[in-house]
């Protein structure tokens, strides 16, 4: 059985980037979360955490788009992997915004609490695009040994000969 499900927005991203720009990016940019007032007491106490996840919906994909079960990583062929090394996945498998429910999950590093202005670095969404909801990320989320595929493995191995040290194209997934 199909149910349909409402949500609203809790506020916007802002950052200014042409949607082209931010697709070249390795690590997002830097940007706002603009809270609507109605949820500004929603933020006490948020201060302090070095990270935040920020859930939004990727408003831009269209229902063509939400129809896509098998992607490749064009974004690591943009880069300069070598489309060969790069398999043919499952949309579960993968952060691709094209999915049947285009909801995004970034974590990015909280710079500072202004109001209803979070300044945050590393947003990987579109300028407008709407925020769902926002959580701290805290000791409790950290997985520290986590096992992934061997095609996940060879497209690390090929991000780090082209990048190295993984701190310059972190927020690139598999």
């Amino acid at each position: 059985m199909k149910e349909n499900y409402c949500f609203i927005p809790i506020g916007y991203v802002r950052h200014g980037i042409s949607d082209e720009k931010l697709r070249d990016t390795l690590e997002g940019v830097e940007g706002y979360i603009e809270i609507l007032p109605e949820y500004a007491e929603g933020l006490s106490n948020l201060e302090g955490f070095s990270h935040i996840i920020v859930i939004s919906y990727l408003y831009k994909v269209t229902e063509e788009q939400r129809k896509v079960l098998k992607i490749r990583h064009r974004r690591l062929a943009r880069m300069g992997i070598e489309i060969g090394d790069i398999p043919e996945i499952g949309v579960f498998a993968s952060d691709s915004p094209h999915r049947p429910n285009p909801i995004a999950l970034s974590i990015v590093r909280l710079l500072s609490v202004d109001g209803t202005k979070l300044k945050v670095m590393g947003i990987d969404v579109s300028d407008g695009t709407p925020v769902l909801d926002i959580k701290p990320y805290d000791y409790g989320r950290q997985i520290k040994n986590i096992s992934v595929p061997w095609w996940a493995e060879l497209l690390e191995k090929r991000l780090k000969e082209k990048f190295g040290d993984r701190a310059k194209y972190e927020g690139i997934s598999p």
